[in-house]
């Protein structure tokens, strides 16, 4: 088959904090031809100078309304913005959140459907990856082809988390309480990876994802 010839797969992965997504995707990019994007990684791009955030987000944070929690010059010397500052701004204010997220959520879904669009014209991709947190909530699975929850056990998350990034037990628990339910995440999604575990191994989190990218693959090629 030539390049030009595939019909290229996209794949949403989305699951709780310390669910172990990174190395999913790893495995995604190295061993199948894949494009992966990470929802938070295009926000920060557009949120850099030149970017089409960038202005709205600085004159919104730099108003009198945004400027209510300021601690810290909002620019860093090189005018990137101190994400630090713009954290304490936005949860200072609950209506300056809001309007954060109006700006933000929008161009970042349509920056995400536009690289879609793009790599399948290219037409040199097998699978287009898109990782988010906020799959479910922002309806990617009315758009995408298949949905992955990469599950994990919460007392396994905790430990991670704890290891990895020294959150104390009630930080976890609050940013976990704060997201998408096991039940919902299973009720929307067509694949489960079980990422409890180790990740090698016959029944390992990779074994399973070479699994269903093989059952994704017969899938779309009966479909065709």
């Amino acid at each position: 088959m030539s390049e030009k010839e595939i019909n290229m797969i996209t794949i949403g992965v989305t699951g709780g904090v310390g669910a172990g997504k990174s190395e999913i995707l790893r495995h995604l990019k190295e061993h199948y031809n894949s494009r992966i994007l990470m929802s938070d990684n295009a926000a920060k791009d557009l949120e850099r100078p030149g970017g089409p955030l960038y202005e709205p987000l600085v004159a919104l944070l730099e108003s009198e309304e945004g400027r209510k929690g300021m601690a810290e010059p909002l620019l860093l010397p090189d005018k990137e913005i101190n994400k630090a500052e713009m954290a304490r701004r936005i949860f200072a204010n609950a209506a300056i959140l809001s309007k954060i997220n109006q700006l933000v959520h929008p161009a970042v879904n349509q920056y995400i459907l536009d690289e879609i669009e793009r790599e399948r014209k290219e037409g040199k991709r097998e699978f287009f990856v898109l990782e988010s947190a906020l799959l479910l909530e922002n309806g990617y699975d009315k758009i995408l082809d298949s949905m992955w929850y990469i599950y994990c056990d919460e007392r396994v998350r905790a430990q991670r988390l704890q290891a990895s990034r020294g959150y104390s037990e009630e930080k976890i628990r609050s940013i976990m309480n704060k997201q998408v339910s096991e039940a919902q995440f299973r009720e929307v999604c067509d694949v489960v990876i079980d990422n409890s575990g180790e990740l090698g191994g016959p029944d390992g989190a990779l074994a399973q994802v070479d699994a269903a990218i093989e059952r994704i693959r017969r899938q779309f090629s009966c479909a065709q």
